[in-house]
């Protein structure tokens, strides 16, 4: 693991790191809200003949955040520190989250596991204790914030909070639709999070017909067999 001092926009982040072998392409793993470059490492004895380079994103893992950031600043950010550590953006895999910041980066190739940026209705239920809590707000009930708030964001600082909000419901239709690099998309058949519709829709506005995997929104992680799949479609693509 490395840690590099990065400065964006008047802003300084310590990002960690790690490289993985030292192939004559690289490919970046980027993961999703609330995890971390470690999650993302079980691809790493499938890509030896890459140079893989696995990051914690701001705010995540040993990396550092202590501002209100939307995507499109982790964006700027990734692009910066690859910049600065001297990679080439041939190959990123993202996740979730880590999938809209790959694409903003407009890789070569773009690989997307169960990636966020189709904005879907939210059940009435969730709609309910959003209406609930903007009430209880009013009456100075911020206190209760705890109870209402997303798993994800509920151990995190206010800054992440804040952070979370400006980009769980983001639309990416438009993004998804004006990239024109190389792509694949991922996504699990049992995932909750991003559902097949989701996915199916991605496909659409990237011209790329879904690889719907068997699993859950973490359909590659401890799965031999699925990343074994990942990887053969990356590397077919490829020739």
């Amino acid at each position: 693991m490395a840690l590099k001092e990065i400065r964006v926009g008047g802003k300084i982040f310590e990002i960690s790191y790690e490289i993985v072998g030292n192939g004559n392409k690289d490919i970046i793993f980027l993961h999703g809200w609330g995890a971390n470059k470690e999650i993302m490492k079980v691809f790493a004895p499938y890509f030896k003949e890459f140079r893989q380079i696995y990051i914690d994103m701001p705010g995540f893992g040993k990396s550092s955040n202590k501002y209100v950031l939307t995507t499109k600043d982790y964006a700027k950010i990734i692009d910066e520190f690859l910049k600065n550590i001297n990679v080439k953006k041939n190959i990123i895999v993202g996740h979730s989250f880590g999938g809209k910041v790959a694409t903003l980066l407009k890789p070569d190739f773009l690989v997307l596991l169960a990636s966020a940026g189709i904005v879907l209705p939210k059940p009435l239920s969730i709609r309910a204790k959003i209406k609930l809590y903007k009430f209880l707000k009013k009456f100075g009930g911020s206190k209760f914030r705890k109870f209402f708030v997303s798993k994800d964001v509920k151990e995190m600082s206010e800054n992440m909070y804040e952070t979370f909000k400006n980009v769980v419901d983001e639309n990416f239709e438009e993004i998804f639709k004006s990239y024109n690099g190389d792509v694949i998309v991922f996504g699990g058949n049992k995932d909750t999070a991003v559902p097949f519709i989701a996915v199916k829709k991605q496909g659409e506005l990237l011209k790329s017909k879904p690889i719907i995997l068997n699993g859950d929104h973490y359909f590659f992680f401890k799965n031999p067999q699925n990343i074994q799949i990942i990887r053969e479609k990356i590397i077919e693509r490829l020739k």
